[in-house]
């Protein structure tokens, strides 16, 4: 790896949290496995953002209300 990928990885791994491991091949693994679960978790929200956004203002106008003629609730 090019020295300037590896000094990007290296304050990658910071950011996550804590280095993990016995060794510097097991951090990175340990890294590499928290950067999946933040996408994973980024994946999640923009969905469900994104569904929120969708259905926002989500209002059938074609159709009328119904309303009850049964009079019996009183």
């Amino acid at each position: 790896m090019s020295k300037k990928k590896k000094t990007i990885w290296r304050l990658w791994a910071k950011a996550l949290g804590d280095k993990s491991g016995k060794n510097d091949r097991e951090a990175d693994t340990i890294a590499g496995i928290r950067t999946i679960i933040l996408i994973c978790y980024m994946v999640t929200n923009v969905a469900i953002v994104a569904n929120a956004v969708r259905h926002w203002n989500d209002v059938d106008y074609q159709t009328k209300p119904q309303v009850s003629s049964d009079k019996s609730y009183r």
